[in-house]
């Protein structure tokens, strides 16, 4: 039988909701076509193209409709021109479909996009069988996600911030690198910052108290010498993690940072899929993986560079994009066996007017649920519709080998 579609064809009706329908669990997902795609702007997501928060929802023939997050109006455009008609279920050929259909390598900003559509397809796959996503990637490891918060309450001084923000329950407090305020770009002395840094570290590390935990993002405002000074600085003070010391361009370059820095790394905020970062997981250039969803290419992609991940050793602390992103990761962070930390901005109270339900947060904590795919649902009259996409289109050959699994053009 054919599921009531969730998303009627005008789909801008006031009230519909995207998402909220809990279907029956099923032992097979049914046969589906993907009809369209749509790309809504998110009022209250970052105005940057290649960071985007921007909702992208996946429909199919049978009224089941896939919620996903990221991209830019050009490049979810020209990807899901891809995938009309194909089957949602076949979610890793997509992904090359994606990925190679251009020939191409997409470069990070419209792998952003891919990552949004895939989140989709696996919302699809969950709701079609009737289970949360964690479960079809070998069920949770863990009751909950552990946080750290970025950018908690001002509490009147930092060592009182820091304090409350452990009081709430997340694990640790993070921080940045100082700067010369006034939203200035201009007298960044960085020997001077790194004094700076220095003094409010010992602040946060007073207020999280012996028991308490806290992590610095040098936001790659540093150069090799005053990045490793600072981390020499700090040592004493042990931080959970230092992020992102210098720019992201040459990854080698942590390989000279690692043999002068005694604190662990995080690094990969910056990057997309495996291939940007598997040199500093197999090097053992970092402790822990910053890398997150959509950036990487969504769920199918995140997945393989945690498995990367766990066969060296290192921990998952991906960024926070947006909260359906962080809806996802909850389902990867979940399932990983490693330890694994997320990001949660502010003190995690955020009311979303066009997501009534997304990720399930309290006291300081991210809590796997268990409605049916990623558990988020959408209501697209309190966003603008930027683009729908109905036509396949394919404008180069895409060659497959005798099996049927795609090669390149």
């Amino acid at each position: 039988m054919h599921r009531r579609s969730l998303l009627k064809s005008s789909a801008l009706a006031a009230g519909a909701l995207l998402g909220q329908a809990a279907p029956a669990a099923r032992a097979a997902p049914p046969k589906m076509k993907i009809t369209r795609v749509r790309y809504y702007h998110n009022p209250d997501g970052r105005p940057i193209f290649n960071q985007s928060s921007n909702v992208i929802t996946v429909e199919t023939d049978q009224g089941i409709t896939g919620i996903g997050e990221g991209g830019s109006k050009d490049t979810v455009e020209q990807l899901a021109a891809m995938i009309i008609g194909e089957d949602p279920a076949r979610i890793e050929h997509l992904w090359q479909t994606m990925y190679r259909g251009y020939f191409y390598p997409p470069g990070r900003e419209k792998i952003h996009a891919l990552g949004g559509i895939d989140m989709a397809l696996w919302d699809i796959k969950g709701k079609a069988l009737g289970v949360p996503v964690y479960e079809l990637l070998g069920g949770l490891a863990r009751e909950h996600v552990e946080c750290y918060s970025t950018g908690y309450p001002n509490q009147g001084s930092l060592k009182e911030t820091a304090r409350a923000c452990m009081e709430a329950g997340f694990r640790a407090f993070r921080t940045s690198v100082a700067g010369p305020g006034n939203g200035s770009d201009k007298g960044f002395i960085s020997q001077r910052m790194v004094n700076e840094t220095y003094r409010l570290c010992q602040q946060i590390r007073e207020g999280v108290g012996d028991s308490g935990d806290w992590a610095i993002d040098y936001h790659t405002r540093l150069d090799v010498a005053d990045a490793v000074r600072l981390s020499s600085l700090i040592e004493d003070l042990t931080p959970y993690f230092v992020e992102d010391l210098v720019r992201s361009e040459n990854v080698a370059v942590y390989k000279t940072i690692r043999e002068k820095v005694n604190v662990p790394i995080a690094v990969g905020e910056h990057f997309g899929d495996r291939w940007d970062v598997n040199e500093l997981i197999e090097n053992d250039w970092m402790d822990y993986s910053r890398v997150s969803i959509p950036n990487s290419g969504g769920i199918t992609e995140f997945m393989k560079i945690a498995a990367l991940c766990e066969t060296h050793y290192v921990g998952l602390i991906p960024h926070f994009t947006g909260p359906i992103g962080e809806a996802a990761l909850v389902h990867c962070c979940g399932v990983f066996s490693g330890p694994t930390m997320m990001e949660m901005t502010g003190d995690g109270n955020h009311e979303l007017p066009h997501l009534p339900q997304c990720y399930d947060f309290r006291s300081g904590k991210l809590w796997p649920n268990t409605r049916p795919g990623l558990g988020v649902e959408f209501d697209p009259s309190r966003t603008t519709l930027l683009a729908e996409i109905t036509e396949h289109s394919r404008p180069i050959p895409l060659y497959h080998r005798p099996d049927g699994s795609i090669t390149n053009w």
